[in-house]
Formats: C-alpha cells, sequence, structure tokens
C-alpha cells in the first residue's frame, strides 16, 4: 500500500511539473489571455533581447530666427525756397511775396544809433535838408520788432519805394512829397502810411525827445498796410545776384567813405565775412539798437546824383534830386570796387546799376546800402590788397 501511495504521488508531481512547465511557456509565449507584467523572477531569468535599431531621420537644420525689420526712415521733404527779389537770399516763398515796407528814418546825431538797419534789405541814404541826410530802409524778408526814429517824406525817396510800390511809412513831408502821396499814394507809387494818419501803428519811446522818438514795428507796418490796401505779391527782382567769392579770391582790407554835411560814413571791407563794416560819426562801430548787430551790407554802391533847393520853404533848406535819369556810380562788392553809371527811366522803374562796359552789374546775395551823394560831396575809395596768387602745383616725378 505504502509503495502504490508513493507512485500516485510520484505520478501527481510529474503532472504538476508539466502542468506548471506549460503555463510558464506559455506565458512567456503570450498563449494565455492578457498580456499580464512578468515576474520579476521572470525578468530576472529572461535575457536582454538586443533592440534593432531603426536608421533614425536626419535632423533639420533649425532655422535662425528671422532679424527685426528695420523700419524705413520716412524721408523728409526738402523745404522749397526762392531767391528773395531784394537780396537774393533763398526764403520760404511766402516771404518772397510779402509786401515791401520802407520806412524814413531819422539820421541826426540825437537819432543815434537807429533801430532796424542791419534787419533791412535794401537802405538808401540821401540828403534831406541841406545836405543833412536821412535813411530810407525796405524790409521784406525780416519784420524787425523795432524800426526807428520815424522822420518825414520827402519826394525822391518816394520815387525809390515806387519801384516796389511799397508800403511808404513816414511822419509828416514836404509840401511836396504831401501832395505826390494824396495823389499817388494808393497804389499808383506806393501806399501812403503816414504816422498822423495812422498813429496807432506807432508808438513814442521816453527815453529820446521830440522828434527822434517815434517808433514802431514791422509787424505793425504789415498788418497797417494791408488795411490800406497793399496786397502781397509775386516780385520780379530788379538786380542780379550771386553767391560769395571764395575765400581765397576776396582782397585784403580796403575802404570807402563818402561825407554828407552832419555825418561822414566809413565802410571797411572784412575779408572773412565778405561784408562792410560800418561806421558812422560819433559811431566807431555802427550797430543797431534793436539787436545790438553790427550793420555790415554785402554791397556798398555810392551814386552821383544832381540836388538843388526845393524853395518851398527858405528856412527849411529842403532840396530836390534829379532822381530820373543817369550818372555815375561805384559799385562794390566782394571786396572789389568798380566805377560804373546807375540809371532810372521813370518814377515806378528800378534803379539799375551798370559797369564801365553798360553790362548790368551783379551784386553778391544779402543787403545793399546805397550812398545817394551830392555832385558836390566828398566821396573816396581805398582799395585792398589783392588775393596772393594761387601756387602751382608741382607735376609728380616719374618712377624710374
Amino acid at each position: 500500500m505504502r509503495s502504490s501511495r508513493t507512485a500516485q504521488l510520484g505520478a501527481v508531481g510529474v503532472v504538476a511539473a508539466l502542468v506548471l512547465v506549460i503555463v510558464v511557456g506559455a506565458n512567456a509565449l503570450g498563449i494565455m489571455g492578457g498580456s499580464p507584467s512578468p515576474s520579476p523572477v521572470a525578468q530576472a531569468s529572461t535575457p536582454p533581447t538586443t533592440a534593432t535599431t531603426e536608421p533614425s531621420a536626419t535632423a533639420s537644420p533649425t532655422a535662425s530666427p528671422s532679424p527685426t525689420p528695420v523700419p524705413t526712415p520716412t524721408a523728409v521733404p526738402t523745404p522749397v525756397t526762392v531767391a528773395a527779389p531784394l537780396t537774393g537770399e533763398r526764403v520760404d516763398p511766402a516771404i518772397a511775396r510779402r509786401h515791401p515796407i520802407a520806412v524814413m528814418i531819422d539820421d541826426l546825431r540825437p537819432a543815434r544809433p537807429q533801430s532796424g538797419l542791419s534787419q533791412a534789405d535794401v537802405v538808401w541814404q540821401a540828403p534831406a535838408e541841406g545836405g543833412i541826410p536821412r535813411y530810407m530802409a525796405i524790409f521784406q524778408t525780416e519784420l524787425p520788432k523795432d524800426i526807428g526814429p520815424v522822420r518825414s517824406s520827402r519826394y525822391y525817396y518816394i520815387t525809390w519805394a515806387a519801384e516796389w510800390r511799397a508800403i511808404y511809412t513816414h511822419a509828416g513831408g514836404s509840401p511836396q512829397a504831401l501832395n505826390t502821396l494824396k495823389s499817388k499814394g494808393r497804389g499808383q507809387y506806393v501806399y501812403n502810411l503816414d504816422a498822423f494818419r495812422h498813429p496807432s501803428a506807432f508808438r513814442r519811446i521816453k527815453t529820446r525827445s521830440a522828434p527822434h522818438n517815434l517808433y514802431t514795428t514791422g509787424p505793425n507796418l504789415r498788418k497797417t498796410g494791408g488795411a490800406i490796401g497793399a496786397k502781397d505779391q509775386a516780385y520780379k527782382a530788379a538786380w542780379n545776384f550771386a553767391p560769395d567769392v571764395p575765400l581765397d579770391q576776396r582782397p585784403s582790407g580796403g575802404s570807402i567813405t563818402v561825407s554828407y554835411l552832419a555825418n561822414t560814413i566809413t565802410y571797411k571791407y572784412d575779408r572773412t565775412s565778405n561784408t562792410y563794416f560800418r561806421s558812422v560819426t560819433g559811431e566807431a562801430k555802427q550797430t543797431d539798437a534793436s539787436n545790438k548787430q553790427r550793420i555790415a551790407p554785402k554791397n556798398v554802391i555810392v551814386m552821383r546824383m544832381k540836388f538843388g533847393p526845393l524853395g518851398d520853404n527858405p528856412h527849411k533848406g529842403r532840396l530836390e534830386a534829379d532822381v530820373i535819369g543817369s550818372g555815375k556810380a561805384w559799385i562794390a562788392t566782394n571786396g572789389t570796387t568798380i566805377v560804373g553809371t546807375w540809371k532810372k527811366t521813370s518814377v515806378t522803374a528800378p534803379t539799375q546799376f551798370f559797369d564801365g562796359q553798360g553790362k548790368p552789374v551783379t551784386l553778391t546775395i544779402g543787403q545793399t546800402f546805397i550812398n545817394v551823394m551830392q555832385l558836390s560831396s566828398p566821396v573816396s575809395f581805398k582799395a585792398g590788397k589783392p588775393p596772393a596768387p594761387a601756387s602751382p602745383v608741382a607735376s609728380p616725378t616719374p618712377s624710374q
């Protein structure tokens, strides 16, 4: 019995072992349902499987970041400019269309220094009473905040202002001048702006005594001129202008001296600035009282003209002049003075200047002072030292 039981137990053990093997093999082969995770023992006893490596695709290069676009700067338009008719300077078109303003300015010693002369485009100076001079300043490109002292009118000044049909500013005048302004002062010759008729455009300063204390401003005159009919318009230049000559072509020194009854004026040429520094009796360096700027025009013209007693009042010594016609003139610009002529054919025609061959002169761009002298008045000129000749450029030595 004992042997039979043993045999049965052995048979059972064999069967159990076979079942275990089948189960283990099935699990290993994945035959049984599901895919349970292998036990740690099975993992440990199972040899590692060598994975087959698939060739990987070549990695695409990383694209560089796009640069930040730089905004295209907005083009700034070049300002449009035109040549100012009285100076040749480049200015805004609206400035070149401004109605010119002519102002009579005192030149007696108590009136010095005057205000506004440095900012005028053109300044005329001529004898007014018995040889005592007076200025007429013409403004267009600049409108000074102070102009004066304002004085009375004379007929020949009206004819120079009439060349632009200017807003003619004065305080009274000779009977001859006032009669002309009465009949021709609404644009026929000029636009008559008399301080006695338009007092609101003027003021009296307290630091000087009458009649040397009447002052005005450019904006006031422009506003009042518009009210009496003066309109802006296109103007044609009466003279030719050109830029300064180069520094190495300018002379050194030189001067011009003219004498009126109560004022001697000297111009000294300054090579660096290409201007003529102005001095007057009592002022070694003539300056503008309004801005302390030295009076130094680019061009100086001296013209001879016949003057005689007007005869309207023997106590006043007023003069008349042969303003329509022609005569001798000296034209100084770029440090050089030439002898020529002046010519004016009618009241409203421009005064023109010609060289010795009768050709129109060319002035330097900028301010012009014109000194009108009686036939017998002293006038003198001193030439400057000519510029040094340019050194010749040596030819290069040929290589051996």
